[in-house]
């Protein structure tokens, strides 16, 4: 079974009610669900919420709450929302008719690659050594008066039978097209659009080599399977450990989607085409669960 925030709450709210300390609670927690426990400061808030005679563990409604899922993501004008909105739908409803809803033998050739950073921290205090955690991480929780002063990137290939290859991008700043071109196979390539993956080079090369491409729409990282499920998974089992070279993160990265088995990368591309359906069902309103 897999909990919830609320299922959470729950508990920490039981722990509230027991008279428990904060510090207590978390060792409970930790022992019971380890990585996947909430960390000290959702306790400590929720704490707080409880003594000020808070009883309901939903979150409260949001002021101002986006209305579709690109709204939550990027600032950009109501006319630009309708078009890139209008392109998502469109995008979403071309790919399901083009692979039967997710049924089509040409699933298994689609492969969706992704790029994330790893940053490294070094601390104010000398003594400490740098640690390097994941994008979407919070600080070391023991250096904490730190500074990011490099970052890595990692570029993550991935299709429906499983996991592809986690790729290094050594001495770049970014994925550029002079490196993208070195990875490509035939295949159905899948890739969010950043500029790398979109410039003119390669494409050319791309079309060239008659790899096929599987277009992505504008401003819609929640329709990436990285997004969607390789990047949040991984990284929230990697959650809380701190390594001492750039290297050592990318290893346990590779290490943890290697022992994933080959049913949750099924699920994860069946879920992908179930969220382009509900994407079109309805009419992009802002979701995050259903």
């Amino acid at each position: 079974m897999e909990l919830n925030r609320e299922h959470f709450r729950a508990i920490i709210y039981y722990n509230f009610q027991r008279q428990l300390s904060q510090q207590e609670c978390l060792a409970e927690l930790l022992s019971v669900f380890g990585n996947e426990a909430p960390r000290q400061s959702t306790i400590s808030r929720w704490y707080g919420e409880f003594k000020r005679g808070r009883v309901s563990l939903s979150d409260d409604p949001r002021v101002g709450a986006p209305k579709t899922a690109i709204e939550a993501s990027w600032k950009i004008s109501k006319t630009s929302i309708q078009k890139i909105l209008h392109e998502e739908l469109g995008w979403c409803q071309k790919t399901l008719d083009r692979l039967n809803s997710g049924t089509s033998k040409n699933v298994y050739s689609i492969v969706s690659g992704d790029e994330s950073w790893i940053y490294c921290y070094e601390p104010e205090n000398k003594r400490q050594s740098a640690v390097w955690v994941f994008q979407g991480e919070e600080k070391p929780t023991k250096v904490i008066r730190s500074r990011s002063v490099s970052k890595k990137m990692v570029a993550t290939f991935v299709l429906k039978a499983g996991y592809i290859a986690t790729i290094p991008l050594n001495d770049q700043i970014t994925a550029t097209a002079d490196w993208y071109t070195t990875i490509c196979q035939k295949i159905i390539l899948h890739q969010y659009n950043a500029s790398s993956h979109t410039a003119q080079k390669t494409r050319q090369y791309l079309t060239e080599e008659n790899v096929e491409i599987l277009e992505h729409p504008p401003y819609s990282p929640g329709l990436s399977p990285n997004d969607l499920f390789t990047f949040p998974k991984i990284k929230n089992r990697l959650r809380g450990q701190r390594f001492q070279s750039p290297e050592e993160p990318v290893d346990a990265f590779k290490n943890a989607v290697l022992d994933l088995p080959a049913s949750e990368w099924n699920e994860c591309f069946k879920n992908w085409f179930e969220r382009m359906q509900m994407c079109i069902n309805l009419r992009g309103d802002y979701f995050e669960k259903q």
